[in-house]
């Protein structure tokens, strides 16, 4: 069952943003859990991963909230394996799933972004210059108990430099998108998702499977 999402847009003038002013902007939108465990007979182990997301007149905002047992931030510099860190990541296609982006971030705000085909030949990253135009706040909290730490990105619309996308596009075209918790590494190593995924090994990079993103 393909999932599907209505997105409210926010009215957001504040050029100079911050941790504090987007929770406060994203307070009133509801929650999305990532809760799919695909391959759960293999990676058993469950964090808890749930998302937000909204849009202004110039990006797509996204909040993650994520709890588990360790937090990974081993990599720092965009472009590096940042999937085998505590990694969340924001697959999205603007061409009824025929090209995609893939956006991976780790707790401390180092990052890859992709595009192309699920052909792996056809995919090209961004440099590290264009994926420093996505704004990347974080909280990180330690317990007794477990680890949470929470990001809230605004990727703006400049981001999706293959496509001219703009707040009219995305309230006139049905967009597909989905999104992902793992830590490749960690030492329960796990692979979540918000719309099921329907393949007998681990592998994100399936449009195939990609949910709706309505934006209102």
């Amino acid at each position: 069952m393909t999932k599907s999402i209505s997105i409210r847009s926010v009215d957001h003038q504040d050029n100079l943003r911050s941790y504090q002013s987007l929770n406060g902007l994203l307070s009133s939108i509801s929650w999305n859990n990532i809760e799919v465990a695909n391959w759960k007979e293999d990676y058993p182990y469950f964090p808890q991963a749930k998302f937000k997301i909204a849009y202004d007149d110039r990006g797509v905002i996204i909040q993650y909230e994520i709890e588990e047992e360790v937090i990974k931030a081993q990599y720092h510099r965009h472009n590096d394996n940042i999937w085998e860190d505590s990694c969340v990541e924001f697959f999205v296609s603007f061409d009824s799933k025929n090209h995609y982006y893939n956006f991976e971030f780790n707790p401390i705000g180092a990052g890859l972004i992709g595009y192309g085909t699920n052909n792996k030949a056809e995919r090209s990253r961004l440099t590290e210059e264009e994926i420093d135009v996505v704004e990347v706040f974080t909280c990180i909290e330690r317990g007794h108990l477990a680890s949470k730490w929470s990001m809230i990105q605004y990727i703006p619309f400049e981001a999706f430099i293959h496509d001219k996308i703009t707040s009219a596009f995305l309230k006139e075209n049905t967009i597909f998108a989905n999104f992902y918790k793992c830590g490749d590494h960690l030492p329960h190593p796990h692979f979540l998702s918000w719309n099921k995924i329907n393949h007998p090994t681990p592998n994100f990079h399936l449009p195939e499977f990609f949910g709706e993103l309505v934006f209102e």
